[in-house]
C-alpha cells in the first residue's frame, strides 16, 4: 500500500515551506517533493509603479537580503536610462553587496545550520537551534553574531540602515561613505577575518563525522551557472553568466546576463508556488525520472560560484579554494558543501573589502548620472547570496512598471532541492517508522541550500513541526509532533 510522509513547516529556513515523502507498496520511497506554500506577488503588485520606486520596493521582497534586490534592481534602473555610472557609485555598491555576503552567509551557517553540524544531526530538536549552539559553543555562536554585525554594518554605514536601505538608485547612489565610515569598517576587518578563519578550520574538523551525509545530501550530476569576470574569476556584482557540468568542463560562457531568455527556461509545477528554471539548450527533465539526471538541472549560490570560477583572486580564499576543490577533484558535486563554500565566500568578502577601502574612488562624492527614459525594456542582474538574481523589468514611456518578472536564486535551485530531499529519503527512509534524526537529514538537506522563501524567518525559538504518514485511503498510519 502507497503512503506518504508531510513534514509541514520545513524548520529553520527563511520563509514556509513542507516537503511530502511518497513510499511504494513496499515501504520505500518513489518520489519526494519541497513545495513552497506561501504566494507574495511581488511582480505583480508592482506594475504601474514608477521605475525610480522599485529598488525600495523591491528591497522588501526579504529582510535578509534586500541588499541583493535592491542593486539588481538598481542596475536595471541604470539600462532603462542607459547610462554608465559613476566608478566611485559602481564601488560602493560592491562595497554593500559584499556586506550583504558576509551577513547573509553567517546568518546561514552559524544560526540556521551550526546546530545540526555542531550538536549533531539526531540531538535533541528543543536544543537544536542557536540557544542550544550558544549553550554548547559559546565562542563560536559568538563569532557568528559578530560576523553578521559587520556585514550589517557596512550595509549601515552606506544606506543609513541594516534592513532595507533605499541607498542605490537608477544612476548610481544616493550617499557617499564618509572617511569616519571607512575606519570604522577598516577596524572590524582583523576581527572579521579571524572569525572565519576559526570557523573554516572547525568545518574542515567535522567533515569526517559528515561523509554520510555529504555523500547523500544533493550529491549528483548538475550544470553550475553564475557570474564571472572576462578572465573567469569569481564575480558577485557584474560580468557575464557561465555554466559548467559536473566534470568542470566550460558548457557556455560569457553569456549576456541580460538575455537570460535565450537560455533559460521557466517551468511551473502544481505542487509549488516556487518558479523552476532550467537550462533552456538541454530541456526540462522529467519530473517522473529520479534517474535520469542528463538534463538542463543547474544549481546557482556559493557552490555553484567556487565551481565555475578560475580563481578568487585574493590570496586566503584562493588558498581555501584549492582544499575545497581537492574534495571533488575540482568539481564539488555534492550540496552539503555549500556551507564550507559559504566560509571560503565571507573570507573572500573581507579580503575584498579590504582592498575596496585602500581605493582613492570609495570616498568620492561623483555618485549619480542623470539621464531621461532611452530604454523600455531591460534586465538587471547581480549575485545574490543564494545565487544570481535576475531582475526583467518592461516600462512605458513615462517610465511606469507594465511588467516585471524576478528570477530567485531559490527558484534556480529549485529542482536540485526537489532531487536532494529524495535522495536523502531514498537512503534514510524504509518502512513507516519516522526516526528523527531521518526528518531533520531530511530538513538539513534543504537548509544546505539556504532556501529564501521571503522574509518571514524560523531562525530562533522553538522548532514546530507535524509529520504524517498516510495510507492511500487518507487513515494515519504514523504520525509525529514536535512542540
Amino acid at each position: 500500500m502507497s503512503q506518504r510522509i508531510v513534514i509541514d513547516p520545513v524548520t529553520r529556513i527563511e520563509g514556509h515551506a513542507k516537503i511530502t515523502i511518497y513510499l511504494d507498496d513496499v515501504g520505500q520511497v518513489s518520489d519526494a517533493r519541497f513545495h513552497v506554500t506561501e504566494f507574495r506577488g511581488f511582480e505583480k503588485f508592482c506594475e504601474g509603479r514608477p521605475f525610480w520606486e522599485m529598488p525600495g520596493i523591491t528591497a522588501r521582497v526579504c529582510g535578509i537580503c534586500p541588499v541583493s534586490h535592491l542593486l539588481a534592481s538598481a542596475k536595471a534602473g541604470d539600462r532603462i536610462l542607459a547610462v554608465t555610472i559613476p566608478q566611485a557609485a559602481a564601488k560602493l555598491r560592491r562595497l554593500m553587496n559584499l556586506g550583504q555576503i558576509i551577513q547573509s552567509h553567517a546568518l546561514s551557517f552559524f544560526h540556521l545550520s551550526a546546530p545540526d553540524l555542531l550538536l549533531g544531526m539526531d540531538s535533541d530538536p528543543q536544543k537544536r537551534n542557536v540557544f542550544g549552539l550558544i549553550a554548547a559553543e559559546p565562542e563560536l555562536a559568538r563569532g557568528g553574531i559578530r560576523l553578521r554585525q559587520f556585514g550589517q554594518e557596512i550595509i549601515e554605514q552606506l544606506g543609513g540602515r541594516k534592513i532595507h536601505p533605499s541607498w542605490a538608485v537608477p544612476g548610481g547612489v544616493r550617499e557617499p561613505l564618509s572617511q569616519a565610515g571607512r575606519t570604522q569598517i577598516q577596524n572590524r576587518i582583523p576581527e572579521a577575518k579571524t572569525i572565519v578563519l576559526d570557523a573554516i578550520g572547525k568545518f574542515k574538523n567535522l567533515l569526517k563525522e559528515y561523509e554520510k551525509e555529504a555523500q547523500t545530501f544533493g550529491n549528483f550530476p548538475t550544470l553550475f551557472m553564475g557570474l564571472v569576470t572576462v578572465d573567469g574569476l569569481w564575480e558577485h556584482y557584474d560580468g557575464n553568466i557561465r555554466f559548467v557540468d559536473s566534470g568542470g568542463n566550460i558548457i557556455a560562457d560569457q553569456l549576456d546576463p541580460t538575455r537570460y531568455q535565450e537560455f533559460i527556461g521557466e517551468a511551473v509545477e502544481p505542487w509549488s508556488y516556487l518558479k523552476s528554471p532550467y537550462y533552456l539548450p538541454l530541456g526540462y527533465p522529467d519530473q517522473s525520472d529520479h534517474c535520469r539526471l542528463d538534463s538542463g538541472i543547474y544549481r546557482v549560490g556559493p557552490l555553484a560560484r567556487l565551481n565555475i570560477c578560475t580563481r578568487i583572486g585574493t590570496p586566503l580564499a584562493d588558498q581555501e579554494l584549492r582544499e575545497f576543490r581537492d574534495l571533488g577533484k575540482r568539481t564539488v558535486t555534492s550540496s552539503f558543501f555549500y556551507h564550507y563554500a559559504r566560509l571560503i565566500e565571507i573570507l573572500a568578502s573581507i579580503e575584498r573589502i579590504e582592498i575596496l577601502l585602500d581605493d582613492p574612488d570609495i570616498l568620492s562624492s561623483r555618485l549619480r548620472a542623470d539621464a531621461g527614459i532611452n530604454q523600455l525594456e531591460v534586465v538587471g542582474v547581480s549575485e545574490a547570496p543564494r545565487g544570481t538574481l535576475f531582475h526583467h523589468y518592461k516600462v512605458d514611456e513615462n517610465g511606469l512598471i507594465q511588467k516585471v518578472n524576478l528570477i530567485i536564486a531559490t527558484g534556480q535551485n529549485n529542482l536540485a532541492m526537489n532531487r536532494t530531499v529524495a535522495q536523502i529519503a531514498r537512503h534514510f527512509i524504509h518502512g513507516s517508522d519516522i526516526p528523527e534524526g531521518m526528518l531533520n537529514r531530511v530538513e538539513a538537506g534543504i537548509r544546505a541550500f539556504d532556501p529564501c522563501l521571503s522574509c518571514s524567518t524560523h531562525a530562533a525559538g522553538q522548532m514546530p513541526l507535524h509529520i504524517q504518514l498516510l495510507g492511500v485511503d487518507g487513515s494515519v498510519v504514523n504520525e509525529v509532533w514536535r512542540d
